[in-house]
């Protein structure tokens, strides 16, 4: 819908929308006629300082994907609005406002702000001593904006200008009018107390440290993957995650030597039958199964290294690897994935980074912003110096985005098999570093290079804390002003537009 109002200037894409709805989804707005979206907001929570500070759209806004709400803020910010032409005059804008309105009101914010399109102003340029006088001209009724007069009438008032709010909004000039709705039940000499509850959000985590043996078919190889499905059930976990390439003993009852192609057709015949028991047991055992993963040909033609992701509601998600490593690339001709992408489950949005791809700290980033409290780490290393690149990593994307990540590595060997020969692994289960968390940061850990389940309750709940009211605040304190990511499109893909743009022509956006 957000095309069809901005034609020209690109949407937002899913993962921002899921970021917005992911990490606050009361503050999430869509107007419906029929059948069809026609109306659309976004708004987080801010603290005062910062929504009434001088700022920029991008860092207002954790680049479109809402990834600055803070749940302690004590205004309402708005960084989209959008009604559709086909249907304006029906009040859809003013509705949408009196949504937000409605909103600050029962969670008793101070009020609500945002920066305001000027599309008039590089019009009225010649007329006017700059933006400052030309929000002057418009408030005293000398004017006309079709923008700022929808908000003034709405009962929005204008405390200054913010320069290089959008650089790319020409008609405004890359100015905004701040704008703000002052909540008249609230005492504004009152001091805000907004504390995150110190709840209890729950989930159990289960990691499998599988070891690597020769199987008689496939038959086999279930039994023993389900053997251990149903002992995390039985603990009552949540979530069982097995390691990276963990279907490679499949290729131990060939009988003859395969070259790492003829493999790979051999892995590419156990695709769908391995699917469809991880999906048999997740909903057998009533428990979510992250597949490790899987060497294969996809339906695209590519050799990829895939995560199977079976959830006890029935979906399976796939998750490629990002980034194959040099090894994978040489010997097994495998391609990197186009996109990672949260998973959403029935104990909220998890993501998947497979070994290698945990090195690379923009992916686990992404899938933060896009709300992702818990990563899994499939991995399968041949020696210490390998598993700690992993294990450093993985631990350093547990801090910066303050979220536990669960790592799940192979033992042992497989004789006959290319690249795996040995192996080595300490699955664990890790946390930030703060004080609601596990000294050391490690909720559990395997002993080493043994056959086991590794089991840990974590609490979701301390991350919202410790988000915003922790030692740190990694997530909160990121410098948008100075970077941020932009994630490509590519042949395969939909493009994504690397931030939305409220540098709109027409309507009541720019809220």
């Amino acid at each position: 819908m957000v095309g069809r109002v901005y034609a020209g200037m690109g949407t937002y894409s899913v993962g921002m929308l899921v970021g917005q709805i992911n990490n606050f989804p009361e503050g999430q707005f869509v107007a419906e006629l029929g059948d069809q979206i026609v109306g659309y907001c976004a708004s987080s929570r801010i603290d005062e300082a910062v929504a009434l500070s001088p700022h920029d759209w991008e860092t207002i806004s954790g680049n479109g994907f809402g990834s600055r709400h803070d749940p302690t803020g004590d205004w309402l910010y708005g960084f989209e609005l959008a009604v559709d032409p086909l249907h304006r005059g029906l009040r859809i804008g003013k509705r949408l406002y009196e949504a937000r309105r409605t909103l600050a009101e029962r969670l008793e914010l101070r009020g609500i702000a945002f920066g305001g399109r000027m599309p008039g102003y590089r019009r009225a340029r010649s007329k006017v001593d700059g933006p400052v006088d030309y929000l002057d001209q418009i408030a005293s009724g000398k004017l006309r904006d079709q923008v700022i007069g929808f908000q003034l009438a709405n009962g929005f008032t204008p405390i200054g200008i913010l320069s290089d709010y959008l650089p790319k909004d020409t008609a405004s000039g890359g100015f905004a009018a701040h704008m703000v709705w002052r909540n008249p039940y609230v005492d504004p000499n009152e001091p805000a107390a907004f504390r995150v509850p110190r709840d209890v959000e729950s989930v159990r985590l289960a990691t499998v440290q599988l070891q690597a043996r020769a199987v008689r078919d496939f038959d086999e190889f279930i039994r023993h993957v389900e053997y251990f499905v149903d002992v995390a059930s039985d603990y009552r976990a949540h979530f069982v995650v097995f390691p990276e390439l963990f279907t490679l003993s499949l290729l131990s009852f060939e009988t003859a030597k395969l070259s790492p192609m003829e493999a790979i057709d051999r892995l590419t015949e156990h695709r769908a039958p391995l699917v469809a028991e991880l999906s048999r047991m997740a909903l057998r055992y009533n428990i979510n199964i992250i597949g490790g993963s899987h060497p294969t040909r996809t339906d695209d033609g590519d050799i990829q290294n895939v995560a199977y992701v079976c959830l006890r509601d029935g979906s399976v998600h796939a998750q490629e690897k990002i980034h194959p490593t040099p090894n994978e690339a040489y010997w097994w001709k495998i391609k990197g994935g186009d996109s990672v992408d949260v998973i959403q489950t029935d104990v909220g949005p998890i993501g998947v980074l497979i070994c290698y791809d945990s090195e690379f700290p923009e992916l686990a980033r992404r899938l933060v912003d896009q709300g992702a409290r818990i990563l899994f780490v499939p991995f399968c290393t041949d020696n210490r110096q390998g598993y700690m690149r992993v294990r450093y990593c993985a631990q350093a994307r547990a801090i910066e985005n303050q979220c536990f990540v669960v790592m799940a590595g192979n033992v042992g060997n497989l004789p006959g098999v290319d690249n795996m020969d040995i192996q080595y692994a300490q699955s664990c289960i890790l946390t930030p570093c703060d004080f609601p968390f596990a000294r050391d940061g490690i909720a559990a850990e395997a002993s080493e290079n043994i056959e086991t389940l590794t089991i840990a309750d974590v609490n979701l709940a301390d991350l919202t804390w410790a988000r915003a009211e922790g030692t740190v605040r990694n997530l909160a304190d990121r410098r948008f002003d100075l970077y941020h990511i932009d994630w490509s499109s590519n042949p395969r893909q939909e493009p994504e537009m690397p931030h939305a743009h409220s540098s709109r022509a027409k309507g009541p956006g720019g809220g």
